[in-house]
Parts: C-alpha cells; structure tokens; sequence
C-alpha cells in the first residue's frame, strides 16, 4: 500500500476543499478524511505509510498542544502540516517548535494554500498566514544566532548544511527558520533571502 494523505479537519466544506486540492495537485494519491481525532488514530493504525497529515489545529479530540507531539513521535516519517484560522505568532511558533512541518494559515487564498502544500512537502520549513502588515526588516532585531541562519538561507544553504555550519541539529535550524519567518513577516526562505538582500 503506498503513502496516503489524511485530512484531518472538522469543517466539511474546508476538507471538501482541500481534498479537492490535494487531488489535482497530486493525482493518484490516496486521501483520507477525519471529522475527530478518533478517527485520525483509527486511520494511522491501518497498514501503510502516512505521507502526509494535514491537520487543524482547532480539532475535535485535539485539547492539547502535547497531543500534537504525540502525533509527531508517532508519525516521525510523516510531513505534519497544521492549518488554522489562528494568527497567533507565539502558538505558531509553538507549533514549529513540536515538530511541525509547516503551519498554513486558512485566510490565505487557495492557490497559496497548494503552493505551500506542495512546498512544504518537498521539505521547506513554511509558515505560510496573511500577516497583518510586513515591519520593515531591522537585522539589529534578530538574536545573533538568527542572524547566522539567515544568512545562510540568503546563500542557498539546506537546513542540513545550515546545521553542520553552524555546528547545531537540523530540529534546531528549522526551529529557528519558523522564528525568522515569524519575526521578519514572511513566508517562505526565499522571501526571507530577498529581505535580508535588501538590507545588506
């Protein structure tokens, strides 16, 4: 049985959406549904790899942010994407911070909702809401690790070689990207590149 992909949400019209989605951006792929929590551990104790788990966080059965890190030790090999109507950059952060690989927001449009999909699937660390306003970028900001992280993504650098460089783990880099993300208002590593240029 090849990977599967669970929808885990318990807003029919916004999982009609996304299996909708998933299905036209990556066709053939097997996808499942869930309304509870219940469900989602009924599904994850059938045969067969999760390739991924699209989860909201806002969730039925989902009472704690400590059941989203069992979730992670579960489904160590799982890309865990969690969607939420919640802006709130220190739960975010929070999220990142359990192993998530990504969070997206649902009052982004979506288009950029299966771009992000697709993105963090391929494995970049996205933290991808409509933020109330980009700050302007003040490096002086950023703790002076931060800063080496970001410098690395502005060279090209994978969160791999960001961690040997800097002599940390990978978890930790992609922690700190989530933070970065946060703090300079963007979206993604490539935009966060862009903003650093335009202050160098």
């Amino acid at each position: 049985m090849s990977g599967r992909i669970i929808i885990a949400d318990d807003h029919p019209m916004f999982r009609e959406g996304m299996l909708r989605t998933v299905q036209r951006l990556l066709p053939g792929t097997e996808v499942q549904e869930a309304g509870d929590l219940d469900t989602v551990h009924a599904l994850i104790s059938d045969d067969g790899d999760i390739d991924t788990l699209i989860l909201d966080l806002r969730f039925p059965g989902l009472t704690c942010l400590s059941q989203l890190a069992e979730l992670r030790q579960q489904l160590r090999r799982t890309t865990l994407i969690v969607v939420s109507m919640v802006d709130d950059p220190a739960l975010i952060d929070q999220v990142m911070a359990l192993g998530a690989d990504g969070f997206i927001g649902k009052n982004i449009a979506p288009e950029e909702i299966g771009q992000a999909l697709l993105a963090i699937r391929e494995g970049e660390v996205l933290v991808k809401f409509a933020p109330s306003g980009l700050l302007p970028l003040d490096t002086h900001t950023l703790t002076a690790r931060q800063q080496d992280v970001l410098r690395l993504i502005a060279q090209g650098k994978t969160n791999k070689e960001i961690a040997k460089a800097l002599d940390i783990s990978p978890f930790t880099v992609r922690i700190h990207v989530s933070s970065l993300l946060r703090v300079l208002g963007v979206s993604s590593r490539a935009a966060a590149a862009v903003r650093y240029s335009g202050v160098g």
